[in-house]
């Protein structure tokens, strides 16, 4: 049997405020296996960005087991986590983080630049991966030179350049219009049966209805976590 791509045991996260500890994360076990689209939701303070951040090797957890992919990061010094998730890890920001006086194809280019891969590779990558999102002849537009959903579409394609075993996507559709939102969950859903897992932390119902299972948190633990009817019954 595969190995899951997350796989976290006890995880906990405090923070310490003055004299006082916040317990972000209570001891939070779950796995995603590959190839799934999952949906983490709650409300501000119940944990979500707490355990992306620490499945996203942004931050180190207080305490438990951490494998992504197998491999267990907790044990990882700084260096070696940064290779991991240039290696692993796929992000989509809500405020797409896009270098403005780059084009499209470089931006795409830049996770593959701090990977050391050749030249002719990234370009070949980047121009394939701008075709998979639909903006094959936008490639040498700047980001002031498309509109939000375009430049949407060049984050997620730059988080697919180094075929990552996982996309962690934070709020990707929060900075679009409804219709616009729509396109781009129809890419993930896409990108998600060609095979890719993905992770997508969202506050919206109906962004969330776009995965086949939901994970909400509240108060720092895992409230409910089930598969949505339409994958159950396939």
């Amino acid at each position: 049997m595969n190995q899951p791509v997350i796989d976290v045991r006890e995880l906990t996260k405090d923070y310490s405020h003055g004299s006082s500890v916040v317990h972000a994360l209570r001891s939070v076990s779950l796995t995603v296996e590959a190839s799934e689209f999952v949906a983490v939701m709650g409300p501000s303070g119940s944990g979500k960005s707490t355990f992306m951040n620490l499945v996203g090797c942004l931050d180190p957890p207080t305490s438990g087991s951490y494998l992504l992919d197998g491999t267990e990061v907790t044990q990882l010094d700084t260096t070696q986590l940064a290779n991991l998730r240039s290696r692993k890890l796929g992000f989509i920001f809500q405020g797409f983080n896009l270098l403005p006086r780059m084009t499209a194809l470089e931006n795409v280019m830049l996770p593959m630049t701090y990977a050391g891969v050749l030249n002719a590779l990234r370009q070949r990558r980047a121009l394939t991966a701008l075709e998979a999102v639909g903006l094959g002849t936008r490639v040498h537009h700047r980001p002031s030179e498309m509109s939000g959903g375009q430049q949407q579409r060049v984050a997620i394609a730059r988080s697919l350049v180094n075929a990552p075993s996982l996309i962690l996507a934070d709020e990707p559709t929060g900075n679009l219009d409804s219709q616009t939102s729509l396109e781009i969950m129809a890419i993930l859903q896409q990108l998600n049966r060609d095979g890719a897992t993905i992770v997508l932390v969202t506050h919206e119902p109906d962004i969330a209805s776009y995965c086949s299972r939901t994970v909400v948190f509240k108060d720092g633990v895992v409230q409910s976590d089930r598969r949505h009817l339409q994958e159950m019954a396939a």
